[in-house]
């Protein structure tokens, strides 16, 4: 993963100290950029130790469509969200309803909140399933540059845990390979990145399956890429490390909905150990 690796030597030679609402300073680097090929490995860290069993339940998680944490917590003992979460579980409309409940309104005609027209009937709520729709395209146009999934709602922001840091992600084929491109607003390089690469290279793996594509490039901007100050000392201590042969993943072939944490088996996984880094809530 020599591509994380260059992210982090980056931040750390050029970023500029700034304070957050954390409290806990950061070196902070405006637009970085990488990628990454899957067909190279499945891009889990080496350099630490990355707790793949948590990745896959954040994603399995995401696809629920739940503003709560309670299956995540209480059934699969998953903790990585409880921080935010309040006393009843309680997270509000991030990720998973973002993806597959999306709010919006549609009157009697079927038109969208955007419709302009007096002659609309009356307006409803309703939710609409993004990745499935994301899915759907990529089956029936998979030439389309539409194929957009935004966890972004300005409208909601207020009733969130947590406004989302990876707001938009887009699939993109090209000669029968599956890419996606994840756009991030700010990103902890420490704690957060290893998670997302990890998290939505494997969702681009399972879609791919879904709909008979190749898995192909995962590419990430970070607008705000990070590192908190308390974290400097490890990252020193991880860049030192030689990246060691990439992990394969296999994701057994389902429609999304119906993958559990053991369809997914990773092989080959031989990390170095594991640094201790501070959550910044």
């Amino acid at each position: 993963m020599k591509a994380y690796l260059e992210l982090v030597r980056n931040v750390l030679e050029n970023g500029v100290r700034k304070s957050n609402r954390t409290g806990t300073d950061t070196l902070s680097s405006f637009s970085e950029h990488y990628k990454v090929d899957l067909k190279e490995g499945f891009p889990l860290l080496t350099t630490k130790k990355v707790f793949f069993r948590s990745v896959i339940l954040e994603l399995l998680w995401y696809l629920r469509g739940e503003d709560h944490i309670r299956w995540l917590r209480d059934e699969k003992d998953c903790h990585i969200w409880d921080a935010w979460a309040d006393e009843d579980g309680y997270v509000g409309p991030i990720y998973p309803v973002l993806w597959r409940r999306f709010p919006h309104l549609e009157n009697d005609k079927g038109r969208g909140y955007a419709a302009n027209g007096t002659d609309s009937g009356p307006w409803e709520p309703k939710e609409f399933d993004q990745l499935q729709r994301a899915i759907e395209l990529l089956k029936s146009n998979p030439e389309s540059r539409r194929i957009v999934v935004s966890a972004w709602h300005p409208g909601l922001l207020n009733e969130m845990a947590l406004p989302p840091c990876h707001i938009m992600y887009i699939f993109n084929v090209s000669d029968g390979r599956l890419n996606c491109h994840l756009t991030q607003r700010s990103g902890d390089i420490a704690l957060g990145i290893p998670f997302n690469l990890a998290c939505y290279s494997a969702l681009t793996m399972a879609v791919a399956n879904e709909v008979s594509l190749e898995p192909g490039v995962f590419s990430h901007t970070i607008v705000d890429a990070h590192i908190y100050v308390n974290h400097i000392d490890g990252l020193k201590e991880q860049i030192k490390r030689e990246p060691r042969p990439l992990p394969t993943l296999e994701i057994d072939s389902k429609p999304i909905d119906e993958l559990t944490l053991e369809d997914f088996k990773l092989s080959n996984y031989d990390p170095h150990p594991g640094i201790k880094f501070e959550v910044a809530v």
